[in-house]
């Protein structure tokens, strides 16, 4: 979800292939090896050119405001491109993504909040990526697979909540809320890069953007925790959810898909964990955090997985690590549970501080290393 975010991870890293953002001069340089640099502020977004070679971009970024800032590549039609969150002030941070030849727009958002600084640019060239080898492309294939069938489960445990929500059964409605997200907390990253669903289905009431109306997920889930209550505004919301994840599963097959951004798609998974699981801020209201955590972990594992063959061939002592901390933080989540093959997890309003500070530094153990997946696998 992308609401205002109030915890900050540092090695956060940016986006993808860019040029400019700002009404300010062009200060930043592209290396002699082809790297961009980026430098944000509170007020500007300064970068290196406003034409880029189209292809692989390693892009390098430093957070020099006082703000926590994040930066979008979008298409013209407001879809993501790449994206990176909650880039903390005084932080560096490095990405490896894939942007194709075409015209683009770029967005910083200091305070991560608004429509951001924005500016036209192109990528130039063939638009095209060096070859990418067959296990690469067998990796992508699966990985929309996935994307489509979490979508596709995804809908009648969502119709099973919204019919409860309808039919006035607070009880049912609580006990089918958690299962309902799981598809789209495993995927996230890719439902997010299609800017306007996200918003619609997933916002949280401190993440309303001006004049937006609060719909979605969780404000059923205000109403079901702490109104403890269902009336017709409820009911009419429940139909609202499941036409705007009917739309999500409509565009999902038409994501834009590649390793890097499979890569970068699983470190936003352990970002948005740290961010507002952990925290207890995603689930305030039903305290079902523990149930998202699980999710997301198994989204970022799973597009590791798919990308592994060639991580483990590219950096071996990476792909090791990964193994480590992906299996220490899955066992620390099952303490948490009472079925090692469910999502019965313990209320997190139960989970106390130590504990929850175990749990972060289990997250953050992950989040480093993965953030050197992307390269890895464009080697």
């Amino acid at each position: 979800m992308r609401p205002a975010r109030l915890t900050v991870l540092t090695a956060a890293a940016v986006v993808a292939a860019l040029t400019a953002v700002t009404g300010c001069a062009e200060k930043s340089d592209v290396g002699s090896n082809g790297t961009i640099n980026v430098a944000a502020t509170d007020t500007a977004c300064e970068v290196s050119k406003k034409e880029f070679p189209a292809g692989k971009a390693t892009i390098e970024v430093e957070n020099k405001g006082s703000k926590v800032t994040e930066v979008y590549v979008l298409f013209p039609d407001g879809r993501i491109v790449a994206e990176r969150e909650n880039i903390g002030p005084g932080t560096k941070a490095s990405i490896t993504a894939e942007i194709k030849a075409g015209d683009y727009e770029i967005a910083c958002k200091p305070g991560m909040k608004g429509d951001g600084i924005k500016q036209q640019v192109k990528a130039t060239g063939t638009g095209t990526v060096e070859k990418r080898s067959p296990e690469l492309d067998a990796a992508v294939a699966a990985y929309r697979q996935y994307v489509e069938a979490q979508a596709e489960e995804t809908l009648p445990k969502a119709q099973a909540f919204a019919d409860a929500v309808k039919a006035g059964d607070v009880e049912a409605a609580k006990k089918a809320y958690a299962p309902s997200r799981i598809g789209w907390e495993r995927t996230e990253p890719v439902a997010e890069s299609f800017g306007d669903i996200d918003p619609k289905v997933d916002v949280r009431e401190d993440g309303l953007e001006a004049g937006q109306e609060w719909t979605g997920w969780h404000k059923l889930e205000k109403a079901l925790w702490v109104d403890n209550t269902i009336g017709d505004a409820e009911k009419k919301l429940a139909d609202t959810l499941i036409a705007d994840l009917t739309d999500w599963k409509k565009k999902v097959g038409t994501a834009e898909i590649n390793p890097a951004s499979i890569a970068n798609g699983a470190k936003e998974l352990l970002d948005e964990v740290a961010t507002g699981k952990v925290t207890g801020e995603e689930e305030r209201y039903s305290h079902t955090d523990l149930v998202d955590f699980k999710a997301n972990v198994e989204g970022a594992q799973k597009a590791y997985e798919l990308l592994k063959p060639t991580a483990a061939k590219n950096d071996p002592e990476l792909a090791k690590t990964l193994d480590t901390q992906f299996a220490a933080l899955n066992t620390l989540l099952d303490k948490y549970r009472a079925d090692k093959a469910g999502y019965d997890f313990t209320s997190y309003d139960k989970v106390g501080e130590p504990e929850r500070k175990e749990l972060s530094d289990a997250v953050n153990a992950l989040a480093e290393p993965l953030s050197k997946l992307a390269a890895a696998v464009a080697k």
